[in-house]
């Protein structure tokens, strides 16, 4: 039987992360949908962070991708929630509400104040910067395609998709509407059919409209693994080169632009707990995070909003 990774949501009281009661006590949280045209945040800009505190509570976006930010039995959790609880909790911010968005929505609905945050892994990205401002890097990943058992294209990453594509082979690939995985779909110029969430992909690839799915590969195993007896498998990680040059993937929080001190007092928090691998993976490892996702210090939000990360 499938687990939906991504499901019907439905309000929650009093969450709280039991294996990380420690570092998270005294952190709730609700979890509802959106609706246009309403206000869930405080308004942006300066006296923000007072007016937080002083409310006890903060909104912050989701789009449903596990193992980043999600909803089980109807209550969010996740990696960037715990990050997100820790780091507001230790504010002074104790209680985290979450409204689910579809992905594309994730942004449009931040600078329409309509959440105090992103909080859903998001790629730090020029043209995304460009409209909201990112904390620093918290969460690295590679990408994976997820297929039916078997593989029965043969496909191994983007590279390989491409190949078969230009050799005149049909090959179907679907991509988050929006997700970095679109992005480099385009720049090497492949056609692609774009899914609104994380399960819809999954699906598509399990009842044969997609032949694969790209999209992290942490999200892409997880789902594997939470539903055994879908007729899929992940394909070994990957780093996607376009024009020869690494993409390097990492995820951050993401604020309204004018958010400033907010932003800058969950820097100071995240500094914390990136600082080494125990204080990273006391928070994230449950959700299967390892060493490896931890960003390196020397990796600045700045250079990835410009494009120009060393790898």
């Amino acid at each position: 039987m499938k687990r939906s990774i991504t499901r019907r949501p439905l309000l929650a009281t009093g969450v709280v992360l039991a294996s990380l009661s420690l570092a998270l006590s005294g952190c709730a949280g609700s979890t509802t949908t959106e609706q246009p045209g309403g206000s869930a945040a405080a308004p942006a800009g300066e006296g923000k962070l007072q007016a937080l505190k002083d409310k006890g509570s903060i909104t912050v976006a989701i789009a449903g991708e596990a193992p980043y930010s999600y909803e089980e039995n109807g209550e969010p959790t996740g990696a960037t929630i715990a990050l997100a609880k820790k780091i507001f909790g230790d504010m002074g911010i104790k209680e985290v509400n979450t409204v689910l968005v579809d992905w594309n929505g994730l942004i449009p609905g931040l600078t329409a104040n309509r959440s105090d945050a992103v909080s859903a892994g998001m790629s730090i990205l020029p043209e995304r910067c460009a409209n909201a401002d990112f904390s620093d890097p918290e969460i690295m990943y590679t990408t994976a395609l997820m297929t039916q058992k078997g593989n029965p294209k043969g496909l191994s990453d983007l590279d390989s998709v491409k190949e078969k594509m230009d050799a005149g082979e049909d090959i179907k690939l679907a991509v988050l509407a929006g997700g970095i995985e679109a992005g480099y779909a385009d720049s090497l110029g492949l056609d692609v059919q774009s899914v609104p969430d994380a399960q819809t992909g999954m699906d598509t690839v399990d009842n044969g409209r997609a032949d694969a799915f790209a999209m992290t590969a942490i999200s892409l195993n997880f789902m594997a693994d939470e539903n055994p007896d879908a007729n899929v498998e992940v394909t070994e990680a990957f780093v996607q080169e376009i024009d020869g040059v690494p993409q390097i993937g990492a995820g951050a929080t993401v604020f309204a632009q004018g958010d400033d001190e907010l932003r800058e007092a969950y820097n100071e928090g995240l500094a914390k707990i990136t600082e080494s691998e125990e204080t990273y993976l006391a928070v994230v490892g449950e959700y299967g995070f390892t060493a490896e996702n931890l960003p390196p210090k020397d990796l600045t939000t700045e250079e990835l909003c410009e494009g120009t990360p060393t790898p």
